[in-house]
C-alpha cells in the first residue's frame, strides 16, 4: 500500500493538490479490487430511488412529447377558436375561413332515451354535433366499419358502446335526443379528438349538426360550447403565435378562446404535470430512506477499514489523502448505482407501455427521454453526497494509536466546520432543486421539510425506543427472551436506529396515502349524499320553470326543490386587469352565473349590503367570499364578464358564504336581476328526492320535457370517486417504492447485525440458553422494531394526513383505524422476517468455534 511518510510526506505538502490527489486514487483503486462487498445495499438502495424518479419523469415527458407530436389530430386542427353559449358570427365565420378550412363542433350535454313518454330508459351523454367537415384530421373507427358520413347520413347517429349498453341498445335501433328520433348507426370504436375534449360527465354521442333540427335542445340561453378547428396550410409554431395574437385582438371583446396544437390537451396536460411533479417528490422520499441504508452501508463499511486507517495515519497520510481516498470510492459506487438506477428507470416505462397507452386517451410517445434521466441522476448524486458525507468526514478522527487499541470504529463525534457546512449547503441544493423543477415549490418545499421533520422524529424515536427498553430490561425477570431481546435493542450499537429510520419513513409515506385516500372516500361516499340533491336539471326553459315546479313541488317523495336562473359567462378582467393574469379556477373557462332580486333561503350574506328588491342601477354583483378572498377582489372593484358575445361590467357590493361542497345550487357571481333579466337564459334546479324515487321522477320530467338534461349527482359522485382511485393507486405505487427502499434497508441492517448476532448466540449458548430462546429472543427484538416503526410511522401520516385535508382539501378529517393497524402489522412482520432471514446461522453456529475465533 502506498502512503506518503518522511520526505515524501514533506513532498506532499510542497508539491501542491496533485501528489496527494494521486496518493488518494491510487489508495482508492486498490481498495476498489476487493470487489462489492459491503455495497450491495449501498447500490440496491441508490438504484431504487433514482429508478422510481426516472420511470415517473420519463412517463410525464412522455406523454407531454405524445401531445406534442399527436396535437394536431387531438385537436382535430391546427387551431381552434371557441364561443361559449352561440355560434359566430358571419364575420367571425369568415375571418376563420381565409385563416385555412374550417370545420364547426358543438358540444353540449343532454339526455339520451329509447323512446318518448315515462316508460323510456334515458341516459346522460355528451353531444358532439359536426359539420360534413368533421373530422378535419385522425380518422373516426366505427363499429360496423363506415364512413362517418355514411353513419350520419338521413339522421344517423353513432355512441359510444358505454352508452348502447347503459340503453340496451344495438345497431338500428331508434335513440332519440329531446323530442326528435335517431337511428343508431354504428358503435365509437375511436374518436381521434378525444384526448382534448376535457372532463365529460356522460359518454359520447356524435350526430350531425343539421339534424338537430327539430330536437329543441339548442335555444337561446342553452348551455352549450361551439369550436371551430381549422387547418391552416403550412402553418409553423411561429404562425400560430401571431395568428393567436393577431385573432384575440381582432375579436377582444367576443368571448372568444383560441387554442392550437402547441397545447391541445390542458387539462390533461396539467394533470399529468402535476401528478407526475407529485410523484417525484414521493420518489424524493423513496430516496431519503435509501440515504439511509447508503449512510449505514458506507458507516460499516468505514468501521471495518479503522485498522487500515489507522495504519495509512502510521505511515504518515495526511486526512485529506485519506478523505478523498474513501470519497472516490464512494463516488465510483455512487456513480454505479445511479447508472443501475437510470437503467430501471428506462426500462420500466417501457415494459408498462401497453398497460400506460391503454389508460389514457391521448398518445405517449415512449422512449429514452435524457431530461428525466438527468434530474433523476443529480438527485441521486445529492443524496448520496448528503447521507455519505457525515461518515467520510470522521475518517479524519482515526488515530493512528487505534492500532495498538481494540478501537471498534472511527469516533463518534461532530465533524469538522467546513464537512457540516459543505452538507448544509447540498441540502439545500437538493431542496431548491426539487422546489424549482417539480414545478410546484409550495408543495416541494413543505414536502422537503416534511421529510427531515420526519427523519428528526425517527431518529428521536430510535433513541426513545432503546432509553424504554434499557429501563424495561431492568424490570423484565423470568422471561429470558423477552429480557434478551430488550437488552439487546437497548445496549450500543444495535440497530434501533437504522430499523426505525428505513422502515418507519417508507411506512409514513404509506400511512398519509392511506389516511388521505380513507378520508376523500368518507368525504365523497358518505358525507355527500346525506346532504346532496338527487339531481341537477339544467336547460330548463323560461316558459318551463312553471309547469316544472308544479310537477316536483306535488311529489311527495321529494322534500326539497331549489330553483335559479342560470347564464354562462367568461371573466374577461378584474378591476381592468385581464383575467388571464389570475391563476384562478374562477378565471379559467366558463362560469355559470345568475340573478336575484334578494339573497335566497340560508344565503348568509358576510360583509357590504346585498340591493334591494327594487333596485335597477348599475349592475351589482355579490361574490363568493373565499374565491374573492383568493383573487384579492374587494368591495367596489369592478369584474367585468363577456355574456353571450357583451360584455358588462359590475360593482361588488357584497360578498357571501357558499358551501360548494354541499352539492346544492352555489354561484361564485349573481348580478342584480335588472342587469341580466333579459339576457337569454335557462333555469336551474336542484332536485332532493328519496333514492327509490329518482327513476321515477327522472321518467316522469323527461317525458314531459325531453330538452331538460338531468344529471345524477350519485353518477358524478361514482365518477369522481372512480378518478380518485386511479389517484389514490398512482400515489400507493409511489408510496410502495419508498416501502421497498425500506424493506431493502432493513434487510442491509439485518445482515449487518448477523455477525453479532453470532457472537451473542454462542455466549448465550455457552451461558445455558436454548436455541428456542436465542430464536425467540431475535424474534421478539425484530417485532419490537418493527412495531415501534410502525407506531410513529401512524403518528406521522396521520399528521401529515390532517395538514393536508385541513389546509389542501380543505375537508374535515378523522382517524382511519383500518389503515393504521395494517401499518404496525406490516412493519412488525416485515421486520421479524428480516431479522428471521438471517437468524439461522448465528443459531447454527458453534459456540466453541465462535469464542475461539475471538482470541
Amino acid at each position: 500500500m502506498t502512503a506518503a511518510s518522511g520526505p515524501d510526506a514533506h513532498a506532499t505538502r510542497r508539491d501542491g493538490p496533485a501528489i496527494w490527489l494521486r496518493q488518494a486514487a491510487t489508495i482508492a483503486r486498490r481498495e476498489l479490487r476487493g470487489g462489492l462487498t459491503g455495497f450491495r445495499i449501498f447500490l440496491a438502495c441508490l438504484a431504487l430511488g433514482v429508478a422510481a424518479i426516472a420511470a415517473v419523469g420519463s412517463v410525464r415527458v412522455s406523454i407531454t412529447e405524445g401531445l406534442a407530436r399527436e396535437g394536431r389530430i387531438i385537436l382535430g386542427g391546427d387551431a381552434e377558436v371557441e364561443f361559449a353559449y352561440r355560434r359566430a358570427s358571419p364575420e367571425e365565420r369568415a375571418y376563420l375561413e381565409r385563416l385555412g378550412e374550417v370545420g364547426e363542433v358543438v358540444d353540449f350535454r343532454s339526455m339520451a332515451a329509447t323512446g318518448l313518454g315515462a316508460q323510456a330508459d334515458r341516459a346522460l351523454t355528451q353531444v358532439k354535433a359536426v359539420d360534413a367537415a368533421y373530422p378535419l384530421t385522425g380518422e373516426v373507427v366505427l363499429d360496423p366499419p363506415m364512413p362517418i358520413a355514411e353513419a350520419l347520413a338521413d339522421d344517423g347517429i353513432i355512441v359510444h358502446p358505454v352508452l348502447a349498453d347503459r340503453l340496451g341498445l344495438s345497431v338500428g335501433d331508434p335513440l332519440w335526443l329531446g323530442s326528435k328520433s335517431f337511428t343508431l348507426r354504428a358503435l365509437i370504436t375511436r374518436e381521434p379528438d378525444a384526448g382534448g375534449a376535457g372532463f365529460g360527465l356522460g359518454p359520447r354521442t356524435i350526430v350531425a349538426s343539421a339534424a338537430l333540427e327539430g330536437t329543441g335542445l339548442l335555444s337561446e340561453g342553452s348551455l352549450f360550447d361551439t369550436d371551430y378547428r381549422v387547418v391552416i396550410p403550412e402553418a409553423t409554431d411561429a404562425d400560430l403565435e401571431r395568428l393567436e395574437a393577431e385573432t384575440e385582438a381582432r375579436f377582444a371583446d367576443q368571448g372568444m378562446r383560441w387554442r392550437d396544437r402547441r397545447n391541445a390537451s390542458p387539462q390533461v396536460q396539467r394533470f399529468v404535470d402535476r401528478m407526475g411533479s407529485f410523484l417525484v417528490l414521493v420518489g424524493l422520499a423513496g430516496l431519503a430512506v435509501g440515504g439511509v441504508g447508503v449512510s449505514a452501508a458506507v458507516r460499516s463499511y468505514l468501521d471495518r477499514k479503522t485498522g487500515v486507517i489507522a495504519t495509512l495515519k502510521t505511515l504518515g497520510a495526511e486526512g485529506r489523502v485519506i478523505f478523498a481516498a474513501y470519497m472516490m470510492q464512494i463516488a465510483v459506487l455512487a456513480a454505479l448505482g445511479i447508472f443501475l438506477g437510470l437503467i430501471l428507470g428506462t426500462l420500466i416505462p417501457l415494459a408498462a407501455g401497453p398497460f400506460i397507452e391503454a389508460r389514457l386517451p391521448v398518445p405517449v410517445a415512449l422512449g429514452v427521454h435524457p431530461g428525466p434521466l438527468a434530474e433523476a441522476a443529480l438527485y441521486g448524486a445529492l443524496t448520496a453526497l448528503i447521507f455519505t458525507l457525515w461518515p467520510l468526514a470522521r475518517t479524519e478522527q482515526v488515530r493512528a494509536a487505534s492500532l495498538f487499541r481494540d478501537a471498534t470504529g472511527p469516533a463518534r463525534g461532530w465533524p469538522r466546520r467546513r464537512y457540516l457546512v459543505a452538507l448544509g449547503l447540498s441540502l439545500a441544493v437538493l431542496v431548491g432543486l426539487s422546489a424549482w423543477l417539480s414545478g410546484i415549490p409550495t408543495l416541494a418545499l413543505w414536502s422537503a421539510g416534511g421529510i427531515l421533520v420526519a427523519l428528526a422524529v425517527l431518529v428521536a424515536a430510535s433513541f426513545a425506543v432503546r432509553r424504554l427498553a434499557r429501563v424495561l430490561a431492568r424490570h423484565t425477570r423470568g422471561r429470558p427472551a423477552l429480557r434478551l431481546a430488550l437488552g439487546s435493542v437497548g445496549g450500543p450499537g444495535g440497530e434501533a436506529t437504522a430499523v426505525v429510520l428505513s422502515l418507519g419513513l417508507g411506512l409514513t409515506v404509506l400511512a398519509a396515502v392511506g389516511q388521505i385516500d380513507a378520508n376523500m372516500r368518507a368525504a365523497i361516499a358518505r358525507d355527500l349524499p346525506e346532504i346532496a340533491p338527487s339531481y341537477f336539471f339544467i336547460d330548463i326553459q323560461p316558459n318551463q320553470i312553471g309547469p316544472f315546479l308544479d310537477r316536483v313541488e306535488n311529489d311527495p317523495a321529494i322534500s326539497r326543490v331549489d330553483t335559479a336562473p342560470m347564464l354562462g359567462a367568461l371573466v374577461r378582467s378584474i378591476n381592468d386587469r385581464p383575467a388571464s393574469e389570475f391563476d384562478h379556477w374562477v378565471t379559467r373557462g366558463d362560469r355559470r352565473i345568475s340573478f336575484a332580486d334578494a339573497p335566497g333561503e340560508g344565503t348568509r350574506v358576510v360583509a357590504g349590503e346585498f340591493w334591494s328588491e327594487d333596485y335597477e342601477g348599475p349592475p351589482q354583483i355579490s361574490f363568493a367570499r373565499e374565491e374573492a378572498e383568493e383573487l384579492g377582489i374587494e368591495l367596489g372593484d369592478t369584474v367585468t364578464l363577456n355574456v353571450l358575445g357583451r360584455d358588462i361590467t359590475g360593482t361588488v357590493t357584497n360578498f357571501r358564504e357558499v358551501d360548494f361542497s354541499s352539492g346544492g345550487i352555489g354561484f361564485v357571481m349573481v348580478f342584480n336581476t335588472a342587469a341580466l333579466e333579459g339576457a337569454p337564459h335557462t333555469w336551474l334546479s336542484t332536485v332532493y328526492a328519496e333514492e327509490e324515487a329518482e327513476a321515477r321522477i327522472l321518467r316522469e320530467v323527461a317525458g314531459d320535457a325531453p330538452n331538460i338534461t338531468a344529471i345524477g349527482v350519485r353518477d358524478a359522485i361514482a365518477l369522481v370517486t372512480e378518478a380518485l382511485s386511479a389517484l389514490a393507486a398512482a400515489t400507493s405505487w409511489g408510496a410502495g417504492a419508498t416501502l421497498l427502499t425500506g424493506f431493502v434497508v432493513l434487510i442491509g441492517a439485518a445482515a449487518a447485525g448477523e455477525r453479532g448476532r453470532v457472537f451473542e448466540a454462542a455466549v448465550l449458548k455457552t451461558l445455558g440458553a436454548t436455541r428456542a430462546t436465542v430464536l425467540a429472543s431475535f424474534a421478539i427484538r425484530s417485532a419490537m422494531l418493527g412495531a415501534a416503526a410502525g407506531v410513529v410511522a401512524i403518528a406521522g401520516g396521520a399528521a401529515a394526513g390532517w395538514g393536508i385535508m385541513t389546509f389542501v382539501m380543505e375537508a374535515p378529517y378523522s382517524f382511519e383505524w383500518v389503515s393504521a393497524t395494517a401499518i404496525v402489522v406490516g412493519g412488525a412482520v416485515a421486520t421479524l422476517l428480516a431479522g428471521l432471514a438471517f437468524a439461522w446461522r448465528p443459531l447454527a453456529a458453534r459456540p466453541a468455534q465462535v469464542l475461539r475465533a475471538q482470541e
